[in-house]
């Protein structure tokens, strides 16, 4: 057909006219398209086929005139008619009216595949915008900003810079992060570089505008800069068009910079040789340049968020070990205690995550949920702030001065056989004169040797029943006869050797402190929570008071503040016990009690466990991961001793 070939080629259309009507499929998505079907082609055609190949082309039934379509063809299927054996003129009208159909087939599929692109990228930044405002870490949130910018860009590579003071009131950029998808394993060093026009990246920073450069290694004079290619010459690379954009706050604040490098034709094609750059690099358009600083503008305020969040956590980091500190400082021997016990709770979490087996196979404990845990562990004692201090710091069973009048009257009663021995020798020459004296001072002497002997001896016995115990050990027989001694004082009254509260505190067979400075010590843990629980706790922390409360429970219910049993005691709180216990035991010599070794430590938890005090499945997690492990001797040694286990 003659017009068909004098119209062929002159517009953006493309023309299909063969024997078999065309699948959709075959046709480019960027070109208007015509097709002429003869009668035949379109009866062969099922109907759906007709109906897709109207939705994309401008269809012409190539029919003499008077001839009839299929009956079951539906006239919208087709623009027209066209006899072929019909005048040039009258078919260059039909095809150019079938052209202007094509065409604005053409451009309602582009603008409603625009707008389903646009509605997409609206959706993807939605939902980009969501996931980054929820992200707390800030590595974790710098890799998910520039992944998801080199997607929606397409870029092959990429990095991120953030602002931070140089210490002198100005700022810097620090190059904190690099993806390169050709290259993914290659490694980057953290640097530092001004801000200032010196650079690609310091100039965003600067101007606080996008930069898109088309070929970093042919720039424009006019920016004034260039590119340092010794990076691309040591990896292998080739960066061509780049992308750089300031992430600004709502307050217009560059808080960072966003590099992207190598926007590809087709995702995911690595860029492995200068051929592949040259044939699927593209340029960084002005859609790719408002798409990406829309996702900038998110990450500033997401990067601003971490960044606060990370300060308020150093804040009450900063808070919590120096409310452990001052705790401590009470008494010099528990320096280090605290910080132990939440090396070793939070390394046990740990460990129970790794388990696949037994009854916390299942149990398993997020990053929030280990801070939580670490922080209640730091607190666990708080409350001795509410404990006497001759209680808390008490090392011995009786206290320094109760030991010291005991010293002082075996002092007297020492001094008193003397004189007694002075006036008996005196009293003997008075009465007998020099007859028989030698052998009579020889009697005196032994006697007050004997009664000094005794003294000394109740004293020495005194003395070690005063040094506590880590178990209950002990008889006691020789207080007993101790306190059936009489002694008289200065006011002439009859007393026994050692008064009934002395003698109470020295028969304690476990630990130093009796019964009623037992439960004054106990009342910490209530301290504790009652202190803990006036806090204002966030949603990932509100635990810590609950978990911290109960550090002093046993599972058979015999522990305190509150008796719990097993079921009612978290597992947070079972970890911290086993922790706790076991810094207790293994702490370093202090005066009221010796330090045992880390093996006779797990004998005595493993006891503990037997008597369904401590939950045997977290102790053995603890023990096969060699948790206590965590903390050596050195680091015992520079932190000083711990409290005995009360």
């Amino acid at each position: 057909m003659a017009a068909l070939d004098r119209l062929r080629g002159r517009d953006a259309i493309d023309i299909v006219h063969g024997v078999a009507l065309p699948s959709v499929s075959a046709f480019d998505a960027d070109v208007p398209v015509l097709v002429l079907a003869t009668a035949d082609s379109l009866a062969a055609a099922a109907a759906t086929a007709r109906v897709a190949l109207a939705t994309h082309a401008a269809v012409i039934a190539l029919v003499p005139t008077g001839a009839e379509l299929p009956s079951d063809l539906d006239e919208d299927a087709i623009a027209g008619r066209l006899d072929p054996a019909a005048t040039d003129a009258a078919a260059v009208s039909v095809l150019r009216s079938a052209m202007q159909l094509a065409t604005a087939h053409h451009a309602a599929r582009r603008s409603a595949a625009e707008a389903a692109r646009r509605t997409q990228e609206l959706t993807e930044l939605t939902r980009i915008g969501a996931a980054l405002s929820t992200e707390r870490d800030l590595l974790t949130l710098l890799t998910m900003i520039l992944s998801q910018s080199r997607r929606l860009a397409n870029a092959d590579a990429g990095s991120l810079y953030l602002v931070e003071p140089d210490g002198t009131g100005a700022t810097r950029l620090r190059f904190k992060l690099s993806q390169n998808a050709t290259l993914p394993g290659t490694p980057f060093s953290e640097f530092t570089i001004p801000v200032d026009r010196a650079s690609i990246a310091g100039t965003a920073a600067v101007t606080g505008a996008p930069l898109a450069i088309d070929d970093v290694y042919q720039m424009d004079p006019a920016l004034g800069l260039t590119f340092n290619r010794s990076i691309d010459e040591r990896i292998g690379y080739r960066t061509k068009s780049m992308l750089t954009l300031p992430m600004r706050t709502h307050e217009d604040e560059t808080i960072g910079v966003l590099q992207l490098i190598n926007r590809t034709r087709r995702p995911g094609i690595p860029l492995a040789s200068a051929t592949a750059v040259e044939a699927e690099v593209l340029p960084f358009d002005a859609h790719a340049i408002t798409i990406v600083s829309a996702l900038a503008s998110q990450a500033a305020v997401a990067i601003e968020n971490a960044k606060l969040y990370e300060d308020i956590e150093r804040l009450f980091e900063g808070f919590v070990s120096a409310s452990v500190t001052a705790i401590e400082q009470r008494d010099p021997t528990t320096s280090g205690h605290s910080f132990r016990v939440a090396t070793f709770t939070t390394g046990l979490a740990e460990a129970i995550d790794r388990v696949s087996s037994g009854p916390y196979r299942d149990t398993r404990f997020s990053r929030d949920e280990l801070r939580e845990l670490r922080y209640a562990s730091l607190l666990h004692d708080f409350g001795k702030v509410g404990v006497r201090e001759q209680v808390l710091v008490k090392q011995k069973k009786l206290y320094p001065a109760d030991l010291s009048i005991i010293r002082h009257r075996f002092q007297v009663l020492l001094q008193k056989t003397d004189l007694v021995f002075e006036r008996e020798r005196a009293d003997y020459l008075l009465e007998f004169g020099r007859a028989g004296y030698e052998d009579a001072v020889v009697q005196l002497d032994r006697r007050r040797m004997t009664q000094r002997e005794e003294l000394h001896r109740f004293l020495d016995a005194i003395v070690r029943a005063n040094e506590p115990t880590v178990l209950a050990e002990g008889t006691f027989e020789e207080l007993e006869e101790i306190n059936h001694r009489l002694f008289v004082d200065f006011d002439g009254v009859e007393r026994p050797l050692l008064a009934d509260d002395e003698l109470r505190y020295l028969m304690i067979n476990r630990g130093n402190l009796d019964e009623r400075e037992r439960r004054e010590i106990e009342s910490h843990v209530t301290h504790t929570y009652r202190f803990l629980e006036q806090i204002p706790w966030t949603r990932t922390l509100k635990g810590i008071p609950a978990i911290a409360h109960g550090h002093h429970e046993k599972l058979d219910g015999s522990g305190y503040p509150r008796r719990l049993t097993a079921d009612a005691i978290p597992v947070q709180t079972r970890m911290m016990t086993i922790s706790d216990i076991y810094d207790a035991l293994t702490a370093t010599d202090r005066p009221y009690k010796r330090a045992v070794t880390p093996d006779k430590a797990l004998d005595i938890l493993h006891d503990e466990a037997k008597h369904a005090h401590v939950d045997l499945a977290l102790l053995t997690a603890f023990v096969e991961a060699k948790v206590f492990a965590l903390v050596g001797d050195e680091q015992r040694r520079s932190s000083g001793a711990q409290r005995s286990v009360r």
